[in-house]
């Protein structure tokens, strides 16, 4: 019995010694930032990162919206299979309860969760540590399992504050420290959805948010720890304007049917009676929209079988949007996402540094569900079966990773 304990002790010990002397994996999230970004020169930290690695644009999966890309990224399943299809929806199986980013009582219940394993999830299964700085999921017990290390949600946490605790994550002893960090910037997407993808307003907050990115480069070498960090957005962005502006109105009376979102595309469920009227008014292509049913969709969205997706998804052109005159005027944006995820406007950054990748790699455009395996790989953690492929990214990889 004592000869079969000493075995154990002796495995969790080596176990230990192998996860720590990995590098760290840091996985940072800039909601919306534009993968031509980049390219404006107003963000330094990530060029030169890009140059000693590999960087690209990422396709997002459909739809091109926070929370659905968000857990696409982390599960390597797309909106359809990790059951996140949407900012705002329904579930037959949740009767009286419309999730929405707003709803916390939503957010943290782990039912809307449960169809997709966060990256998290496995890596505390597989005994490496994980800690996540505000990315969508980390605030349920997904399948029962919270990282380690987590906070809940706050917009008004500054992006300095969020690298000095994942800072003070670093300090923490060999023991505790969390291998596999996650951290979420959401400030180039306010200032893209306020002012515009083209505004000097976006090039002061993607400088802003380089500079915390600087900062946790250089605090993270400071401290002695080696760091593989992949950088990546959501989606990307489109102007939009008030005279590129349609209205469900015009296409079929008030009072037939609800919304559970509109903008960059709709989502809508017809009143009880009102189906034959929708689908007769609105599946079909219009000027500058399209209407599908659920269960219709082009293939290569890899969209619309969940039950949780609107029974009619409305979709404009790129650049347009489709609201309800209800709203109420001069509440208008400049800047939105949720179109075709093939529209360059919504390419997403890739950005990836560290002792595994090879220097210069320019990357060609590849699916945000093809993050998950690279990560995982990165991470020492055995990836669940999924819809991304590491594929498209071996070429950044050093031959040692591949």
């Amino acid at each position: 019995m004592r000869k079969k304990l000493l075995l154990v002790l002796a495995f969790l010990a080596l176990a230990t010694q192998t996860a720590s002397a990995r590098p760290l994996t840091v996985l940072i999230s800039i909601d919306g930032f534009r993968a031509d970004y980049l390219g404006r020169g107003v963000t330094p930290t990530m060029s030169a990162m890009a140059a000693r690695g590999a960087s690209g644009a990422m396709r997002p999966s459909f739809p091109s919206k926070t929370f659905p890309n968000h857990y696409a990224i982390i599960t390597g399943l797309r909106p359809d299979r990790n059951g996140i299809v949407e900012n705002n929806m329904e579930d037959p199986a949740i009767p009286g309860v419309s999730f929405r980013m707003s709803n916390h009582e939503a957010v943290v219940d782990r039912r809307w969760w449960d169809q997709g394993e966060p990256l998290w999830v496995t890596a505390e299964k597989s005994g490496v540590r994980s800690a996540t700085m505000f990315w969508p999921g980390s605030e349920a017990d997904v399948r029962g399992v919270r990282p380690s290390l987590w906070l809940p949600f706050n917009q008004s946490k500054s992006a300095e504050s969020r690298v000095d605790q994942v800072l003070a994550w670093a300090d923490l002893p060999p023991d505790q420290r969390p291998q596999f960090i996650t951290l979420y910037f959401d400030d180039v997407d306010t200032m893209g959805h306020t002012y515009g993808p083209d505004s000097a307003e976006v090039n002061a907050a993607a400088t802003r948010v380089d500079a915390a990115i600087g900062r946790l480069e250089s605090g993270l070498k400071s401290r002695g720890l080696e760091v593989n960090f992949v950088i990546v957005a959501d989606h990307g962005m489109a102007a939009i304007s008030e005279d590129r502006q349609l209205y469900i109105e015009d296409l079929v009376p008030a009072g037939t049917f609800r919304t559970l979102g509109a903008g960059a595309f709709m989502t809508l469920v017809p009143l009880p009676g009102q189906e034959g009227l929708l689908d007769r008014a609105l599946v079909r292509r219009h000027v500058h929209m399209t209407c599908w049913r659920r269960g219709q969709f082009p293939a290569r969205f890899y969209y619309g079988r969940n039950p949780r997706v609107a029974p009619i998804f409305c979709l404009p052109d790129t650049g347009w949007t489709i609201n309800s005159r209800a709203r109420k005027p001069g509440n208008w944006e400049k800047g939105t996402h949720g179109f075709d995820p093939y529209a360059p406007e919504m390419a997403a950054v890739f950005v990836a540094s560290g002792p595994a990748f090879r220097a210069g790699v320019r990357l060609r455009t590849f699916d945000n569900v093809d993050v998950y395996p690279l990560i995982a790989r990165l991470a020492g953690i055995v990836a669940q079966p999924g819809d991304g492929s590491l594929a498209p990214v071996r070429p950044a990889l050093k031959p040692k990773e591949k």
